[in-house]
């Protein structure tokens, strides 16, 4: 099912009576989800993912703008008449009820035509419950679930309607790291056998990254980014979205672009910083440069000079951690192959990956690009 959010728009009215001031969770935000996509929406706490969520669920009606399923207008269509199944952050299971009747409890209460038989429910709750890999608990009560087990109670319990959309709001966060990484590859694997259109919604990048076909970054209610995981990771189109992506975070320096050149640190009248790379077609100006860890390359004639505080071994990888006076981070980390010996010494020297470093407009933060690099093109998926 195509999910539309044409315009979508949900303002809250002050809690403060004196100052008056509405509050926007969500602004203007249009997006076309494609059918059977597993989309995540992204962004810090506070962002309106789940208020966007809860608008196309219809726990929540828009201020403005519309929401359609394929060509249905749903905007004013009360939850259960939308074919949403909702998967909440703790799971909201029925504790006297054991793992069947849970799954059960949607079905019983259909009504006119959708009506079940008590067989035609029963196999449709095992058929829910064998696809998350549940059909041999289906007696215990949720008490005696460990956490990744009452998740897929939960998400059966949503499927069992056979759902037109999915929507999962933070079903991860209550899980150790071990289980989220096993329940996220569940998720995918569900979402993928039953092609259901899938809304995830989390503020962890590296969960949403790993597991959604297109990533929506969403700031203070609005969009800023939506793409192929990778796409937006290699190609943001601001510095919130670079800073927001990427284990470890992105190194971030203040510097300037003078004669189609980019220097690290420096003055505002664009001399005494470091030349460390060529930027052609960047305007002359201030800007605040984004370095991903792999984009340094160890080299002792390299332009970019770091006092050294230590390396980390990681296995294949190894993490060298620097510091530099124009950087805005409290450390430098770059992320290089096992293979360089780094030479002992106070200071580190690099060269620089062009497809890695991100320079960015210094009062409006917008993406400035430069030689080869050019935004990704977004095609719409029907």
């Amino acid at each position: 099912m195509k999910v539309v959010l044409q315009n979508l728009t949900k303002i809250f009215p002050s809690r403060n009576k004196k100052s008056g001031e509405e509050v926007i969770a969500v602004n203007d935000f249009s997006f076309t989800i494609p059918d059977g996509k597993l989309i995540g929406l992204l962004g810090p706490s506070g962002c309106g993912k789940s208020t966007t969520l809860y608008m196309i669920s219809g726990l929540q009606k828009p201020t403005g703008g519309k929401l359609f399923f394929g060509e249905e207008d749903v905007t004013d269509l009360t939850p259960e008449n939308r074919g949403v199944g909702l998967v909440f952050q703790n799971y909201a299971l029925y504790p006297h009820m054991t793992v069947k009747q849970n799954i059960l409890f949607p079905l019983q209460n259909l009504r006119g035509a959708d009506k079940m038989t008590k067989e035609e429910m029963l196999e449709r709750a095992y058929e829910a419950a064998k696809l998350v890999q549940i059909d041999d608990l289906m007696d215990r009560k949720p008490s005696e679930l460990s956490g990744g087990q009452q998740q897929r109670v939960a998400i059966a319990r949503a499927l069992v309607k056979m759902p037109k959309v999915l929507l999962l709001d933070e079903p991860l966060s209550n899980l150790d790291a071990r289980l989220r990484l096993q329940t996220r590859e569940e998720i995918r694997r569900i979402q993928k056998e039953t092609g259901i259109t899938t809304i995830f919604v989390t503020h962890d990048q590296e969960e949403a990254m790993s597991i959604s076909d297109m990533i929506v970054v969403m700031k203070k209610g609005v969009l800023q980014q939506i793409g192929k995981p990778q796409d937006v990771y290699d190609d943001p189109t601001n510095l919130f979205v670079a800073k927001f992506l990427g284990t470890p975070p992105i190194n971030v320096f203040n510097g300037y672009v003078k004669g189609e050149k980019l220097y690290i640190g420096g003055t505002e009248k664009l001399e005494d910083g470091e030349c460390v790379l060529e930027t052609k077609g960047a305007p002359d100006g201030l800007v605040t440069v984004g370095i991903r860890p792999e984009g340094f390359i160890p080299d002792e004639s390299g332009a970019l000079v770091c006092r050294l505080n230590n390396v980390e071994v990681m296995g294949r990888d190894v993490s060298i951690v620097s510091t530099h006076a124009a950087s805005a981070n409290a450390t430098v980390r770059s992320i290089v192959d096992a293979d360089y010996k780094i030479a002992a010494g106070a200071t580190v020297s690099f060269a620089l990956k062009p497809h890695k470093v991100f320079i960015f407009d210094k009062e409006t933060e917008k993406r400035i690009y430069f030689g080869d690099q050019k935004p990704v093109e977004i095609k719409e998926e029907n």
